[in-house]
């Protein structure tokens, strides 16, 4: 008996410490301290209204079903401050201006990306995560923060799975949730923001509990899911998500069969937009054609609502099949306005006068070194995959086995398999989709046990696309406008990363498709130049290397590049032979300075005007390795 109360007591004793240190880590995440900028300057990349459109237009997703007035307002763990505060999420790195105020489009005043839409059937406003979550960036300098609009953001965003260090929005959000809901003083001041006058109604003030549990439910089941099954065994950190890993998971995963997750161990940075309304293919790997479908799979695996099978996991109604909350208008209206945003230009008044004489140099060395995978190639009318688009840029799509970079998103995408025969498709329904498998086999070749994710998300969203377009009563040349320029839902499966042009390249550190090499002249450098650890989540800028300061500091996280996903090999400029990723010959470090230089002035002609003329050397695929490997063992 003496030994079992000892048992109790010392099981007791660690459980204590267990909540102990739980309590220490929510009340203390491992996150930076905020820090207000004297202000915010933006680079007229466009104008104010597409700005605000953009910020806050809803795409349709619902984060879990949590309510926008219960995010307003919602308390931080372990005081009466609002959740939404700039100093608590501006620490994960979502941004705010210190002159916004609330408006139509964001009432509560919340950071952007943050929006809200209303189901038509309920009337719930619901909060919406758009792609200005993810896609807009911000460079700090001397207490001013430049705000770079469809650049890479750099927030903690994605991760719900717990970790003793905590420092993702997710897992701050869950904590906030758990703590009012089960702390009374929390819930009925909680209670009273959401329900007003009617706070004191009981009938009213139980539903609101139980709708509350079954959010924080959801979140909780996503969490302890994804922890359980290891899914993300690599941290993704700032500014960096497994997206397609994400996305898959959450659609063949969550939606159709828990036999169908991945561990998804490929983070990636959010890639800029400007410019890739031009784009022939888009995604980092060059995977998808279609611009409305590629918008409705991101919302897909951010968390819009959709309709598969009933509760008791039968299939719903086919009336009733793939009815979702993407929001087509609202994703057109994003898509359109897009087309009009600029690259940023670099601010000189801020971060220094550009050396005209040494980027005259540089443009010279990009013509010898960069242009060949990285210029646009505007195509013709008659080569364009959409004739009406103009200008039509073909990108090359380099294979992993010459760039060198970390091959995980690339080969994830091509060897993943989904079984998605539970939603029942014959290859005579699928033919009917307006789908185009490119360069992979042909539909007959499609095994619906074991699909790829990107042919099996191609044909899901062109279902949902069609009941989307249906349910809003689009069709015929609306239909085709809508889509973008007319094109079908394109899908190809390449083991390699898109070289795309490098207008505005300067404004989205850290670089390579994985956010591992810090800054430009890193990434111009030999890989044993290059750090193998540094720190992230700082967003001052450090004008001369051109990337964020990596130096440590409190709540940074660590890149650890010997980490599977996290490489920051290959994209080598290297003296030799042209294999494991050296793509091109030695740089002196004044030659990458050039280059940097003219990396600023690229896509902005009147800047472009000013550069004198250096003749450039012709591009060479360097040395014949096979030949002096041949020669060598003749010898």
């Amino acid at each position: 008996m003496r030994l079992f109360l000892r048992l109790i007591v010392l099981l007791l004793v660690l459980l204590g410490v267990a909540v102990a240190v739980l309590v220490h880590y929510i009340k203390n995440p491992h996150v930076p301290a905020y820090q207000t900028p004297d202000e915010v300057i933006y680079l007229e990349q466009w104008d104010e209204q597409a700005r605000q459109l953009y910020y806050y237009t809803p795409q349709g997703t619902t984060l879990k079903g949590l309510r926008y007035d219960w995010l307003v307002a919602l308390e931080q763990p372990f005081n009466q401050n609002a959740f939404i505060a700039a100093d608590n999420l501006g620490r994960y790195g979502l941004l705010f201006d210190p002159a916004q105020q609330p408006s139509d489009s964001n009432p509560g005043n919340l950071p952007v990306g943050l929006a809200r839409h209303q189901d038509t059937d309920s009337g719930i406003w619901y909060v919406d995560i758009t792609c200005a979550a993810c896609h807009t960036g911000e460079l700090r300098y001397q207490g001013t923060a430049v705000r770079i609009d469809g650049g890479a953001g750099m927030h903690a965003l994605a991760s719900t799975v717990p970790t003793l260090k905590g420092g993702s929005f997710g897992q701050a959000l869950g904590a906030s949730m758990a703590l009012t809901y089960y702390n009374p003083s929390k819930f009925k001041r909680f209670a009273a923001k959401v329900l007003g006058d009617n706070s004191a109604n009981n009938k009213a003030y139980k539903r609101l509990r139980r709708d509350f549990k079954q959010v924080l439910d959801a979140f909780s089941d996503t969490a302890i899911n994804d922890w359980r099954r290891g899914l993300y065994p690599t941290e993704e950190g700032p500014g960096r998500t497994d997206a397609f890993g994400r996305i898959a998971n959450t659609v063949f995963g969550d939606r159709i069969d828990a036999k169908n997750y991945h561990i998804a161990n490929a983070p990636v940075n959010y890639p800029h937009l400007w410019d890739i309304w031009k784009f022939d293919w888009v995604q980092w790997n060059g995977s998808a054609m279609q611009p409305m479908a590629r918008n409705i799979g991101e919302a897909l695996g951010v968390g819009a609502s959709l309709t598969l099978f009933s509760d008791s996991g039968q299939p719903v109604p086919i009336n009733e099949r793939y009815a979702s909350s993407v929001r087509v208008h609202d994703m057109y209206a994003i898509e359109e306005t897009l087309k009009t945003l600029k690259p940023p230009r670099w601010p000189e008044a801020l971060f220094g006068a550009i050396d005209f004489k040494m980027a005259s140099k540089g443009r010279a060395l990009f013509e010898e070194n960069c242009a060949y995978c990285h210029a646009p190639r505007p195509q013709p009318v008659d080569k364009r995959l959409a004739p009406s688009r103009d200008p039509e840029w073909k990108l090359r799509v380099v294979p992993t086995r010459i760039i060198g970079t970390d091959p995980n998103t690339a080969d994830n995408i091509a060897d993943h398999r989904f079984d998605v025969r539970r939603l029942g498709w014959t290859r005579g329904q699928l033919s009917d989709q307006d789908v185009r498998l490119v360069g992979d086999g042909t539909l007959g070749d499609v095994d619906l046990a074991s699909v790829s994710s990107a042919k099996g998300l191609a044909y899901l969203t062109a279902y949902v696309e069609d009941r989307a377009y249906r349910d809003a009563g689009i069709k015929g040349a609306d239909k085709a406008r809508m889509d973008g320029f007319g094109l079908p839902i394109g899908v190809r499966e390449l083991r390699g990363y898109k070289a795309r042009p490098l207008d505005g390249i300067w404004a989205t550190p850290p670089f390579l498709h994985n956010g591992s090499v810090p800054n430009l002249f890193q990434l111009l450098s030999p890989v044993s130049e290059r750090d193998t650890k540094f720190h992230i989540g700082n967003l001052e800028f450090d004008p001369k290397q051109v990337g964020y300061r990596t130096e440590a500091f409190e709540g940074s996280f660590v890149l650890d590049t010997a980490i599977s996903g996290n490489s920051n090999r290959g994209h080598e400029f290297r003296d030799g032979c042209r294999q494991g990723g050296v793509i091109g010959r030695y740089l002196s470090p004044v030659e990458r300075w050039a280059l940097i230089e003219y990396l600023k002035v690229l896509g902005h002609s009147d800047l472009e005007q000013q550069l004198t003329p250096v003749p450039a050397k012709p591009w060479t695929p360097g040395p014949d390795c096979d030949a002096l490997i041949s020669r060598q063992e003749a010898n």
